[in-house]
């Protein structure tokens, strides 16, 4: 799925726009504050439900308006849309004029993924932040997985509630039974699914960052030493948990970290290193959502010229080149793009003449496309 055009209102500084994307590779350049970002963070409210950039509705909204809208049409024709109130908190959601209930109903017809200067938590946060990248992947690829989640924090809910409450006999027993194979289960799909990405992330590494591909490396976690029965390491450690009133082992406990030599990559890396590896990352996941022919996925580059040199530039416009996913970046000045625009046999500076990309120009929240 690639967007044809885009139509928002209302939302952030965006008063009123409606845009026709090229299926393949957009660039948006504008001044900081201009609204690009508020572009990106437009297409990413469709694909995920929530914003990247703040928790509060509020902050969606412009100045003095109750309400935003933000709606596409797809590449197969298909119209879809969300509009949020802030009075009353109500959202309506309509896919070919149908109106749904669910966000999800939404979310599962449009994969986004985003790189932002906001993704380096994915080495310096915590854990929640690379298990959610992960099974963002997993929502797409591995459709069974989102109904094995939410049975799990259904079951993890009810276990918590058990050692809060201090019950140390029949239900929590029960519970701790049902929990371990809740838990084997989201282990075993995120543990298949991490094999695939690995995998894949070989594959664009050695695009991105060729001088050390060889070096990286991937530790998994499932939440538990994968050396100990679950139900036994809960067992030996029934007390620790009564005492914490939470589960201290478990699928909700997973994690995945990206190493160089043995060592964290935000230690080893520089800043630069880092945003290809995260490029690199991104893009595995992304090929392996188009994999399973559900929906194209689409990228978004926020602010390409921070971190990266014009050599990095040019690794990153090759890799790009290989990619069969809708492609969207962020830029201040355009001589930052010069990598990825140079690859056209047409002029640079005549981009009407230009057939494999289209340029957007933003400034107080006004967007237009350039044509020089």
């Amino acid at each position: 799925m690639s967007v044809v055009k885009l139509t928002a209102h209302n939302f952030r500084n965006l008063k009123s726009i409606s845009l026709d994307f090229h299926p393949d590779l957009n660039f948006v350049i504008g001044d900081n504050g201009s609204g690009k970002s508020s572009l990106l963070e437009a297409v990413f409210y469709l694909g995920h439900g929530k914003s990247y950039r703040t928790s509060n509705l509020v902050n969606l909204v412009n100045f003095q308006e109750s309400q935003f809208t933000v709606s596409i049409r797809d590449g197969n024709d298909r119209q879809l849309g969300v509009t949020r109130n802030i009075n009353n908190n109500e959202t309506q959601i309509k896919i070919d004029g149908k109106r749904f209930s669910r966000l999800s109903d939404l979310v599962k017809n449009v994969a986004v993924q985003i790189v932002t200067p906001e993704s380096f938590k994915l080495f310096i946060g915590g854990a929640r932040e690379r298990r959610r990248f992960v099974d963002l992947g997993l929502f797409h690829v591995k459709h069974q997985f989102s109904l094995q989640w939410r049975e799990f924090s259904k079951v993890l809910k009810q276990r918590n509630a058990c050692l809060k409450s201090n019950d140390s006999h029949s239900m929590l027993s029960y519970w701790t039974d049902i929990f371990c194979q809740h838990s084997l289960q989201v282990a075993q799909s995120r543990q298949g699914y991490v094999s695939e990405l690995v995998e894949e992330l070989k594959i664009w590494t050695l695009l991105l960052l060729p001088k050390i591909d060889k070096d990286i490396t991937v530790q998994y976690s499932q939440g538990w030493s994968q050396k100990k029965d679950l139900r036994e390491l809960l067992k030996s450690n029934k007390d620790r948990e009564l005492s914490y009133g939470y589960s201290l082992f478990g699928a909700h406990k997973f994690d995945i970290k990206f190493l160089i030599n043995k060592r964290a990559i935000d230690v080893k890396l520089s800043r630069g290193e880092q945003k290809l590896f995260l490029l690199a990352l991104t893009f595995a996941q992304a090929n392996l959502i188009k994999k399973v022919n559900r929906v194209k996925p689409i990228l978004l580059i926020d602010d390409i010229g921070a971190e990266l040199d014009i050599n990095s530039r040019s690794l990153l416009s090759d890799a790009i080149s290989e990619l069969d996913c809708q492609v969207i970046i962020t830029a201040i000045e355009k001589n930052v793009l010069e990598p990825f625009l140079c690859q056209s046999k047409v002029p640079v500076n005549d981009i009407s003449k230009h057939e494999n990309f289209k340029m957007f120009h933003v400034e107080h929240g006004q967007i237009s496309a350039m044509s020089e």
